[in-house]
């Protein structure tokens, strides 16, 4: 609670300020790197590349919608991919009981009806609080482009599915991300409801990703798309680089982290210290002049004595050197 209070606290702060329109001088806010001295709209798009952050990255703090929002005018990112778990709250959805341990049958009756709870809800919830959650975001100077609710899987209905197309919509995303299913019934599936709601899903990917792991969602649907993840195709061996250029048109986010090659073992690491081609894919990305934002996905350890909003404001200035801005 007491984290929670001082959240709020640095949370009205920086809206004051932001509406106020007060500059900020040499000194910078708590989190912020040193080139941004105006507190008035966070920025984050670099010789035409777009650094956003997925709301993951903040998951060792507070975190409802409004407290994500603080975390990015703090570090400077002005769009991101927006988790599910702090937009439903916002939008007013049954709050979950503790989620049961693998393996353990204690409080399996209170989640199974929490689910079914929820499958209700998202059914009939109005759009209203989602484009009230947008509009704040916007006015704070942030965008949202990607909306990744736990609604996209096998076991969710076709009433949830649509529910999750329509928020991100409502969101100004026009993409819904999930994590790359293994069954091609279920891309065929969400291809085809994304066609009719004309939103896009990315499919995410950790070290199972192969040069050739999207072709078959692809072919099923013109909106079953890439949520590219580079650091782990570089774990799991292949050239990044070689990916981006050959499948840029049907990437729609990419996440971003510096990870150690297989042979190398794996290791997440801070930007600029793995073999993740991090500076040279920015730089491809600006030359071309693709579409699709880098998204800034924290999973290294954070250091002691700093938290989640430092590290991805070091990884935007990372960013903002590489393109040379």
């Amino acid at each position: 609670m007491k984290n929670s209070q001082v959240s709020r606290r640095r949370f009205l702060n920086i809206a004051a300020i932001t509406a106020a329109g007060i500059a900020v001088s040499k000194k910078v806010t708590f989190g912020m790197p040193a080139y941004i001295r105006d507190l008035k709209k966070p920025h984050s798009v670099f010789k035409g590349v777009q650094i956003g952050v997925i709301t993951y990255s903040f998951r060792s703090m507070p975190s409802s919608a409004e407290q994500l929002l603080q975390y990015c005018c703090e570090c400077g990112v002005s769009a991101v991919e927006l988790m599910g778990d702090a937009a439903e709250a916002f939008a007013g959805a049954p709050v979950a009981p503790p989620r049961p341990q693998r393996g353990s049958t204690e409080g399996q009756g209170a989640w199974k009806a929490h689910l079914q709870a929820l499958a209700d809800w998202r059914q009939k919830v109005p759009m209203t609080r989602f484009e009230q959650l947008r509009k704040l975001y916007n006015d704070a100077g942030v965008s949202i482009y990607a909306y990744k609710p736990s609604a996209l899987g096998a076991n969710n209905t076709d009433a949830e599915i649509a529910y999750a197309f329509r928020a991100a919509k409502a969101l100004g995303a026009n993409q819904a991300n999930v994590e790359f299913p293994t069954d091609p019934a279920q891309t065929k599936r969400l291809g085809e409801l994304a066609a009719k709601h004309k939103v896009y899903v990315g499919y995410h990917g950790h070290t199972q990703q192969t040069f050739s792991m999207w072709d078959g969602a692809i072919a099923q649907s013109p909106y079953n798309a890439i949520n590219f993840d580079m650091g782990h195709y570089v774990a799991a061996g292949f050239d990044a680089i070689e990916f981006i250029k050959a499948k840029h048109t049907h990437i729609v986010s990419m996440h971003v982290k510096d990870r150690k090659t297989k042979e190398n073992g794996g290791a997440n690491l801070p930007w600029g210290q793995g073999d993740t081609p991090i500076a040279e894919a920015l730089q491809l990305m600006a030359k071309s002049h693709v579409k699709f934002p880098a998204t800034i996905e924290l999973e290294y350890q954070v250091p002691e004595g700093s938290d989640a909003v430092k590290e991805v404001a070091k990884c935007v200035e990372f960013a903002r050197k590489a393109l040379g801005a």
